[in-house]
């Protein structure tokens, strides 16, 4: 019995730690001004806009995806996501400023699916095909839902234009590079093309330097200063974030049949960190935005615990 709590405890934290030591790795960088927050802007574009497009495409175009493809999982993803918005907005109704309701709504259901994701489901099986499908199912809707929920919350409803803002996120999401990456991933892999020595040598190249390069970043735009006197709220997404959303879906997820690669996705779509483009995207609609980059330190920091408990206690009930 204690030899398998070892064993389970040191898997959790070998899946865990290597990825939040990157984090703090980019953090230190950035205390050193090794990793200033231009340069740490421009590396989360190249991650971004070419790295993980590359990575994806680089294991979801050489997977069987006719194999592979799980439209229960997919759907499942969609409708967790879904659910997690209600909640979070039903929760939000209890808070007393209104202007700050809809950085609450994002935050609380916003993962960071693209980077966390497919740096966990990576580290610990070695490809990112289940993250790839994940994504699918939840990158889309929270683009949508982030634009509808921020802009009918905006302190200044008057000097967001709706319409202008709808057809951005519409072209947003039809041009995300992640989203783009995995289709183009899967049309590779169904139309079966074979692929020349050197464009995979290339492609491989590119994603190997995706996920490490994306977790320094992430670490390197920690900045506590940023959480300036809402504690209060921002713990209180992370609660939300890291346990309170894995509490309700992960044994509907478990019920359901989803094991080992597919559950830790969705472990990480439900329970990791609030991503940074929320911070980004609630200042361009005109939102204060300190709620939003409060939760972001707050559950980045957490989630390390959080994450490895939640594996623990899957490795344990040998679901993963």
């Amino acid at each position: 019995m204690n030899n398998s709590f070892v064993q389970n405890l040191v898997f959790s934290l070998n899946a865990t730690i290597p990825v939040f030591l990157m984090m703090v790795f980019g953090w230190f960088m950035n205390r050193l001004n090794m990793l200033d927050e231009h340069t740490t802007k421009k590396i989360n574009q190249f991650v971004f806009k070419a790295l993980l497009p590359a990575l994806l495409f680089m294991d979801l175009s050489t997977a069987d995806f006719k194999s592979v493809w799980d439209t229960k999982f997919v759907v499942f993803c969609f409708l967790a996501t879904t659910a997690s918005i209600i909640i979070a907005f039903l929760i939000s109704l209890v808070h007393k400023d209104k202007t700050e309701r809809g950085e609450i709504i994002q935050a609380s259901y916003r993962s960071s699916a693209a980077i966390l994701g497919i740096a966990f489901v990576k580290n610990i099986y070695g490809e990112a095909v289940m993250a790839g499908l994940m994504i699918v199912g939840t990158v889309p809707l929270y683009n949508i839902i982030a634009v509808i929920v921020l802009s009918l919350t905006s302190p200044d409803k008057e000097k967001c234009n709706k319409k202008e803002l709808f057809k951005k996120t519409a072209k947003d999401v039809l041009t995300n590079p992640i989203i783009l990456g995995i289709a183009v991933g899967m049309l590779w892999s169904v139309l079966q093309i074979p692929q020349p020595v050197i464009l995979s040598k290339s492609v491989s190249y590119l994603g190997n330097m995706a996920t490490p390069l994306s977790l320094i970043a992430l670490g390197a735009s920690f900045k506590i200063s940023d959480a300036k006197g809402k504690f209060k709220t921002a713990f209180g997404i992370a609660f939300i974030k890291l346990i309170l959303f894995c509490i309700i879906f992960l044994p509907i997820a478990v019920k359901l049949g989803f094991r080992s690669e597919k559950l830790i996705a969705i472990l990480v779509m439900l329970g990791s960190a609030t991503t940074g483009s929320c911070f980004v995207m609630a200042k361009n609609m005109n939102h204060n935005g300190t709620v939003t980059a409060c939760a972001v330190m707050i559950t980045t920091l957490f989630s390390a615990f959080t994450l490895t408990m939640w594996l623990f206690i899957l490795k344990t009930l040998n679901f993963i």
